[in-house]
């Protein structure tokens, strides 16, 4: 399950950056290394004030189709980066949060599974209210400590009058996710990076025997009404299929019930939260998938590739992937009519491979 969330701005970078966050004892490195395949050292000792870094590409069948039309010198998946933040027992402190701020997305593990070393029984409700008071709280004293900045100033009254909604939507202990504001509004606090307001996805770290089983309806609730998406996953199990081969990942993952490894679960699920949509470029030098949130402007998604390309931007020669596949090359796309001239304004498809034509 996964629900797109209501965002300022368009993702305008080549790579998601995803924080994982969670309380001691969560598994969270430990689903870190399932999803990147890496080896960080797990244990609350180990991972106490170290943030570990990894990078996944997104699996797309369309990238190597066009690769077999250009035969290009590269290929380039779209990316999501993984920041293993460092948690706590119970809260975060200030370095902790300002790590959160630049990410795109939170991934919040949490521990569904039973550890007789544990401090506490196995509460996920409680877990998720936890981590939701906390980023409310820090930008709750964000927000306070800008207005009353801005209100000794005199500063723009609609900019004070906007805080104070946004505050008052925070005293009540609601994400700022679940506040609906115009996009040109969230654009005035833009650098504050609330942390309330980033999509989240739930990790429900489970035992094995429970790896295929249906998420919890009150897991499934919760998230609804939060505005979250959620996977299920069983993280040390997850972390030895990420050791195998393509080969053998298959046949285990099969025999456990799923259809896909969590690396690829979680993919299809933050995708799907952050309603991106991947636009393809393709020649004899490299064919790319970039990702961008559905909706963004031809104008906008040129400036994914470089801000020079946005600058100079004249039109965008779009044709559909399915087109291109089909007749083998752009020439014959142009002579049957399946090459568009659009213009700054159009939105940008999934599956559009995109050529931008440029002045500067």
């Amino acid at each position: 399950m996964a629900v797109a969330a209501s965002l300022a701005a368009p993702l305008l970078c080549a790579a998601m950056k995803t924080g994982l966050v969670g309380f001691s004892g969560c598994g969270k490195t430990t689903v870190f290394n399932a999803l990147t395949g890496l080896d960080a050292q797990t244990g609350t000792a180990a991972t106490r004030g170290r943030t570990n870094l990894g990078t996944v590409k997104v699996p797309d069948a369309r990238v190597d189709q066009l690769a077999e039309i250009y035969s290009p010198k590269k290929k380039t998946y779209a990316e999501v980066t993984f920041s293993d933040v460092a948690g706590g027992a119970r809260g975060f402190d200030r370095k902790v949060l300002d790590e959160m701020r630049p990410m795109d997305a939170l991934v919040q593990v949490v521990r569904a599974f039973a550890d007789p070393a544990a401090s506490q029984p196995v509460d996920p409700g409680r877990e998720i209210q936890d981590l939701e008071s906390e980023l409310v709280l820090a930008d709750l004293e964000l927000v306070e400590t800008r207005l009353n900045r801005i209100r000794k100033e005199k500063a723009n009254p609609r900019e004070v009058a906007l805080l104070e909604r946004i505050h008052a939507h925070l005293d009540a202990g609601r994400p700022l996710r679940l506040l609906e504001l115009p996009a040109d509004d969230w654009a005035l606090f833009l650098s504050l990076r609330f942390v309330s307001q980033k999509p989240l996805l739930l990790v429900l770290n489970v035992d094995e025997a429970e790896v295929a089983a249906p998420v919890p309806a009150s897991v499934t609730a919760r998230a609804a009404e939060s505005q979250v998406g959620v996977v299920q996953l069983s993280a040390l199990v997850e972390q030895d299929i990420a050791r195998m081969s393509a080969g053998d990942q298959k046949e285990f993952v099969s025999s456990l019930g799923l259809s896909e490894p969590a690396k690829d679960r979680f993919l299809h699920a933050a995708y799907a939260l952050l309603d991106l949509v991947s636009f393809l470029t393709a020649g004899p030098d490299e064919c790319r998938a970039w990702p961008i949130r559905r909706g963004t402007t031809a104008h906008k998604a040129a400036g994914v590739i470089h801000s020079d390309i946005e600058r100079g931007f004249i039109r965008a020669e779009v044709i559909r992937i399915e087109d291109l596949l089909a007749l083998k090359s752009e020439g014959r796309c142009r002579e049957v009519g399946k090459m568009r001239l659009e213009g700054k304004e159009y939105l940008v498809q999934d599956g559009d491979v995109v050529h931008f034509r440029f002045n500067v």
